[in-house]
């Protein structure tokens, strides 16, 4: 319940309050109560309402104690919240509110992508400092000097005028795009896949394309998402293991949103505006076009990558494009290639160095590259997969 309701209940308690400090405190205490006395009198007929109810409650609380601080906006914000209804149904909307105030132009790039994944993913302060490969007190230091801004600034909680709306869609795309991707591959812990991320990321997804469909980019990471999406119940095996693209039994991936994912690339194919999302999505519709991995056009796949790096040139893509090439020219150019990325706190990039170097008999090698990824990944279903392959080579 943590993990599916804790972003949408913050997001309310902001509109509320305006204060995102004290809705993240409201809605923790709402949990610590839930885990209190659920247990004993049983789960409420509408859990999220309950939790949304007590937040909003403790956080009244918290207000009239502190009537008396010089903030003369408390009282105001209290009684604008006792008026207003708990109702579930008004969460949905919320979250992408939420996602606007957070990437206002106003505050660092990194700091809009870093808060709303705090905000709106649930990620926890560490789990955010190991993506942006940054210590944690220098990741706590961040995400309380953003709320403090747009605190302190009055930044507006709402989705703005049709006229700001391009200022801030790059930062409000990236961050579902990792939403999206912390749910479709987690940083850390037991599971491979956080399948309510990946659910909230597409359902944002759907907002923004209802909101602003004549953007392509959006269009294109809709459909990004869907097709990524249709794979997820072949990526891991009965007990959780990690299931390679190549493996995955193809007649159980998801042919309806294959077909809706399909149609949006076709969509964006004839308006003929292509962008990285785009060209993301592309490259996994022609995945899905396989009936087995042996049938994937790679010669294809290899044109999209190059494509893609010319109008958002990376090396984790350059990386991604070496994947392509060592289906159609072998292992060792694409060896070649990836040896001057410089990804070496990437443990993608071990690890597919790993793998061409195994392919080419260079067991030893391998074997240390394997070593090397596992020290820079922290999640299990990961770690597990390294480590098979590694003793493999044994």
């Amino acid at each position: 319940m943590f993990r599916e309701e804790h972003g949408r209940a913050v997001a309310v308690l902001v509109r509320l309050f305006g204060d995102i400090d004290v809705a993240e405190e409201a809605v923790q205490d709402a949990f610590t109560k839930a885990v209190e006395r659920w247990p004993a009198t049983g789960l409420p007929p509408s859990p999220a309402g309950w939790i949304i109810t007590t937040a909003r409650n403790a956080a009244i609380d918290r207000l009239r104690r502190e009537g008396s601080r010089e903030d003369r906006h408390a009282q105001a914000d209290l009684e604008h919240a006792a008026d207003e209804p708990a109702e579930e149904g008004a969460v949905r909307d919320d979250q992408l509110r939420l996602i606007f105030t957070c990437c206002h132009p106003s505050l660092a790039s990194a700091a809009q992508v870093a808060l709303t994944l705090r905000l709106v993913g649930g990620l926890t302060t560490p789990e955010i400092a190991r993506a942006f490969l940054v210590p944690e007190p220098t990741m706590a230091q961040r995400l309380a000097r953003a709320k403090a801004k747009i605190r302190d600034a009055r930044i507006p909680y709402r989705v703005p005028d049709a006229s700001d709306l391009h200022v801030r869609l790059r930062a409000v795309l990236a961050v579902v795009y990792l939403v999206f991707n912390e749910g479709y591959a987690a940083s850390s812990g037991d599971r491979l896949v956080r399948e309510e991320l990946c659910a909230e990321a597409i359902r944002l997804g759907r907002l923004l394309a209802d909101l602003m469909p004549a953007e392509p980019e959006v269009l294109g990471l809709l459909a990004l998402m869907l097709l990524v999406e249709s794979r997820r119940s072949t990526r891991t095996a009965p007990d959780g293991g990690l299931v390679l693209l190549a493996d995955q039994d193809r007649n159980r991936w998801d042919r309806r949103l294959i077909a809706e994912g399909q149609a949006i690339v076709r969509l964006c194919l004839r308006r003929n505006e292509p962008g990285p999302y785009q060209i993301q999505a592309a490259i996994n519709a022609v995945h899905s076009d396989a009936l087995d991995a042996a049938a994937t056009d790679w010669r294809q796949i290899v044109a999209l990558y190059d494509q893609l790096l010319a109008i958002a040139p990376s090396p984790v893509v350059a990386l991604n494009r070496a994947v392509a090439v060592a289906e159609v020219e072998g292992p060792a150019a694409a060896l070649a290639l990836i040896d001057a990325l410089g990804l070496d706190g990437y443990y993608l990039f071990h690890a597919i160095r790993a793998d061409l170097l195994r392919r080419l008999g260079r067991d030893a090698e391998a074997a240390r590259a394997y070593e090397t990824a596992l020290t820079r990944t922290n999640n299990m279903a990961e770690r597990d997969l390294l480590r098979r392959r590694r003793e493999a080579l044994r």
